[in-house]
């Protein structure tokens, strides 16, 4: 059985949590501002120095666990609770009785599995950006003719891990919706789902392709030209989503 209006479900119900992707990247550029605040402190043309960039990048890394955790489990749970109500105001829509299926135990295990998988992306943050000076720095050593170029990208760290904290914010609140809508989909006897796109200019051009087509939940179809499969909003800056196909 398939939402008698689509558009309206797509937009309204299973669309992306925008307030949580809101959240979600201001959180992260964050860290993003304060790698670019401690690489700044030192002269990023010594690069006998960098070596200590890294180690305070990495400490920096450990010590953001606690927050990675509480900050991840905010996002997950604002997404849960739009994608639960989402469900709710559909099975009503439908007269569905599914109420008492929205949450289940292989429902918490994955919000156990994407909180994890959120806290290892953020702490990334630091430590992409440490092996990023660190390289820099080796090249600089061995190239004092580029010495100046690559001394100003040093000082760019900041602004390029800000650029991957975006992306993060972006594809992971998507693909957080989208994986929690398949556990709940498939808990009601939900096999498929129909891809839907956000049908504007800035949709891609295979995306475009699959709008409107049904695919199996077991068996995604391939989402970018580098033959990635993938569900709606399950890779990067994706903004698609998928609508279950509840059975009668």
């Amino acid at each position: 059985m398939i939402y008698d209006d689509a558009a309206v479900l797509r937009k309204v119900e299973f669309a992306r949590a925008r307030l949580a992707e809101r959240f979600y990247a201001q959180s992260l550029r964050k860290i993003a501002r304060h790698i670019g605040d401690l690489v700044g402190v030192f002269d990023p043309a010594n690069f006998a120095e960098m070596p200590r960039v890294r180690s305070l990048l990495d400490k920096y890394a450990l010590t953001l666990a606690p927050w990675a955790y509480a900050t991840a489990t905010r996002m997950i749970t604002e997404v849960a609770a739009r994608e639960g109500k989402a469900w709710r105001r559909v099975a009503q829509a439908m007269g569905l009785q599914i109420h008492q299926e929205l949450r289940s135990a292989r429902f918490d295990d994955m919000v156990r599995k994407l909180r994890d998988e959120q806290v290892r992306l953020i702490t990334s943050l630091p430590t992409e950006a440490a092996e990023r000076v660190h390289t820099l720095a080796l090249e600089g050593l061995e190239s004092g003719t580029r010495a100046k170029e690559i001394a100003a990208e040093i000082m760019r760290t900041g602004e390029v891990t800000k650029g991957r904290a975006t992306l993060i914010a972006r594809t992971e609140v998507g693909r957080t919706t989208t994986m929690l809508t398949q556990v709940r989909a498939e808990g009601v006897g939900s096999t498929h789902y129909q891809w839907l796109s956000a049908r504007d200019s800035d949709v891609r051009p295979l995306h475009k392709k699959l709008d409107g087509k049904i695919f199996a939940w077991n068996d995604p179809p391939i989402a970018d030209p580098s033959g990635v499969r993938a569900h709606p909003g399950c890779i990067w800056n994706c903004r698609c989503v998928a609508l279950p196909i509840i059975p009668e």
